[in-house]
C-alpha cells in the first residue's frame, strides 16, 4: 500500500495589538489581580506597528519569503532588524492587519454574534473587497454594521466582549447563551478567532496550491481551543465549521486535541486515512490562540523591548494519495512518547527520535532536517526560557554521540547542519514541528533534503488530568515515484488480471 504525501501548505499571521491588552491571558489576569499595574500602563508603548510586524525576519520566514536558514544572516536580537522590501504576502501565506481580521471574524460568524460599528464596517468592507482571496459572497456577509450605542449597551448590559482597533471601540462579540458558561462572550470570542484564522489559512492553502476545494474529503482541526456547550464542553466541530466557510462541500471532519503536539497527531491521522484508502485528500488546519498573545509581555516590557507576541498564527496542510512526486509520510517511522516513557530529556528524545529511526535502520545523521519546537528565540530568551530549538538540537546531537553516530567534535555544528533557528510565534500548537512543512516541500523539490523529521511535543499536565508529558513524530521522505506507479497499475490492469485469472480457472476445470 502506498504512503500518503504532503502536497501543499498555507500559513498566516494576524497582527492583533489591541487584543494583547484586552484578551491575552497574561494581561487580563494582571488587570484582575492588579488593576493599577505599572506593566499595563507601560504596555501600549511597547506595541509594534503593522509595518514593523511585516518586516520582522521571523514573520517573513513563517509566510515563506525567506528560508529558516536565512535567519542566521541576521544578528540577534532580530526585533530591531527588518527584511528590506517585505510584503504582507509571501509564497506560503500572508500577515493580515487587525482591522481586516475583525471583519473576517464577522464574515465567519453564522449566528450574528459579532457586531461591528457602521463606519468601521464600511472601511473594512472596502479593504476586504480588495483582498485577493475574499470573494464577493464572503465580503457581502459584512452587511451594514451597527450603531455604536447598541454595541456599548451589549457590552454594559449583556457582558459582550469588546472589540478595539487603535484602542477605539469598534464592535463586540455577544454571548450565545444567557447562563451557559461555555457560550459566554469571552469563549465565543476565542472560538471565532480560532475559526477565522483557520479559514484564512485554508484559503491560502487553496490559493497557493491551486487546489480544487471540492476534492477535499476530510478536515482535521488541531488548535488548542474547544467549542461546545454545557452538555458537551469541547464537543466541536471547528473542522466542519471551517470547511463550510471555504466551500469544501464534499468534506466532513473532526477536531483533534493534544495541546502543542496536536498538529503532528493530526498529521499522522491524516496520513493513515489517506494511506488506508478511506479518503484521498485530507486537510489538517489550525487557527490561532488569542489567550497566548503577550504571554511573555512582562519580560519584554521589563527589558524595554517590543512585545513580540503580537500575532495570531494559523496553518493548513494538504495530505493526499501518493502522486509519485511529493514527499511521503512514513507512517511506519513514527515516534511516540508512551505512557511508560518517562519525562527525562534522554527518555523523550529516545522515544521521539531514535526509536522510529531504528525501525527504518536509519542513523540520526540520516535525517537532513529536524523540525522540533520551532519557537522564536527572540521571544523566549528574554523571558528566561532560552533558545528552545537549539536546546532540542543539542539533546539530539548528544544522543548521536552516545550512539556512536556523531563525533563529539561535530556536536557544535549539528544544529546548523540538521536544524534551523526558530521562527514561529509562541502560540502553543503553532510552533510544534509543522511550520517547516511548507519550506520542506520546496527543499525536497530542489533536492536540498531527502529526509526530514517533524516532531511535536505537548504538556498534557496543563489540564490537571494527568502528570503525563506528550510527544509524537514522523519521518518525511523523498518520493521514489513508485507509489503512483503501483496505484496506476492496480487501477489500469485490474480487469486484465481478473480476465486472466478467469481463463486460468476455466482451463483448470476443462482438464
Amino acid at each position: 500500500m502506498s504512503y500518503a504525501v504532503v502536497k501543499g501548505a498555507g500559513y498566516v499571521l494576524v497582527h492583533t495589538p489591541d487584543m494583547i491588552f484586552h484578551n491575552g491571558t497574561t494581561q487580563t489576569t494582571e488587570r484582575y489581580s492588579n488593576p493599577e499595574s505599572e506593566y499595563l500602563k507601560k504596555l501600549p508603548e511597547h506595541f509594534r506597528s503593522y509595518e514593523e510586524v511585516v518586516s520582522y525576519p521571523p514573520n517573513q520566514t513563517y509566510i515563506g519569503t525567506i528560508k529558516p536558514e536565512d535567519l542566521r544572516k541576521y544578528d540577534m536580537p532580530w526585533y530591531d532588524k527588518k527584511v528590506e522590501g517585505a510584503d504582507r504576502y509571501g509564497k506560503l501565506g500572508e500577515i493580515m492587519p487587525q482591522e481586516e481580521f475583525l471583519g473576517l471574524m464577522k464574515i465567519v460568524d453564522v449566528f450574528d454574534l459579532v457586531k461591528l460599528e457602521k463606519d468601521f464596517t464600511k472601511e473594512v468592507k472596502t479593504k476586504l473587497g480588495n483582498h485577493p482571496l475574499m470573494t464577493e459572497e464572503l465580503v457581502a456577509k459584512l452587511k451594514e454594521g451597527d450603531e455604536i450605542a447598541a454595541i456599548e449597551k451589549a457590552i454594559k448590559e449583556q457582558h459582550a466582549e469588546a472589540l478595539y482597533h487603535h484602542n477605539k471601540l469598534v464592535g463586540c462579540v455577544k454571548r450565545a447563551h444567557e447562563i451557559d458558561p461555555n457560550l459566554n462572550a469571552h469563549i465565543i470570542h476565542e472560538n471565532l478567532i480560532a475559526k477565522a484564522s483557520g479559514v484564512l489559512s485554508f484559503l491560502h492553502l487553496i490559493d497557493k496550491n491551486k487546489l480544487d476545494v471540492k476534492d477535499v474529503d476530510y478536515v482535521i482541526e488541531c488548535s488548542e481551543e474547544a467549542c461546545g456547550d454545557m452538555n458537551q464542553r469541547g464537543g466541536g466541530n471547528f473542522a466542519k465549521a471551517i470547511a463550510e466557510m471555504v466551500g469544501a462541500v464534499n468534506a466532513t471532519g473532526s477536531d483533534t486535541r493534544g495541546f502543542c503536539a496536536a498538529p503532528v497527531h493530526a498529521l499522522i491521522q491524516a496520513s493513515a486515512l489517506v494511506q488506508s484508502g478511506t479518503f484521498e485528500n485530507v486537510v489538517v488546519v489550525a487557527g490561532g490562540a488569542v489567550a497566548k498573545l503577550g504571554m511573555n509581555g512582562k519580560d519584554h516590557v521589563k527589558k524595554d523591548m517590543p512585545v513580540l507576541e503580537d500575532v495570531l498564527g494559523g496553518f493548513a496542510v494538504l495530505i493526499s494519495k501518493n502522486d509519485g512526486v511529493s514527499p511521503v509520510l512514513r507512517t511506519d517511522l513514527v515516534g511516540r512518547h508512551k505512557v511508560g516513557t518517562g519525562s527525562s530529556p534522554q527518555a523523550v528524545i529516545t522515544a521521539l527520535i531514535t526509536e522510529p529511526l531504528d525501525k527504518g535502520g536509519l542513523k540520526i545523521t540520516d535525517i537532513n532536517k529536524y523540525s522540533v519546537e520551532m519557537q522564536n528565540p527572540d521571544v523566549t530568551k528574554p523571558a528566561g526560557a532560552g533558545d528552545v530549538p537549539e536546546a532540542n538540537y543539542k539533546m539530539i546531537a548528544a544522543l548521536g554521540v552516545k550512539r556512536n553516530e556523531l563525533e563529539r567534535t561535530e556536536v557544535a555544528a549539528f544544529a546548523e547542519k540538521h536544524g534551523m533557528p526558530g521562527w514561529a510565534p509562541t502560540q502553543g500548537h503553532i510552533p510544534s514541528g509543522v511550520p517547516y512543512l511548507g519550506h520542506a516541500l520546496e527543499a525536497f523539490k530542489t533536492g536540498e533534503i531527502q529526509r526530514a523529521m517533524i516532531v511535536g511535543k505537548g504538556s498534557l499536565f496543563l489540564a490537571r488530568m494527568t502528570n503525563q508529558f506528550d510527544g509524537i513524530s514522523i519521518v518525511l521522505e523523498n518520493n521514489s515515484g513508485q507509489g503512483a506507479k503501483e496505484a496506476s497499475v492496480s487501477e489500469e490492469e485490474v480487469r486484465t488480471m481478473i480476465a486472466e485469472a478467469m481463463r486460468n480457472f476455466a482451463s483448470h476445470l476443462s482438464k
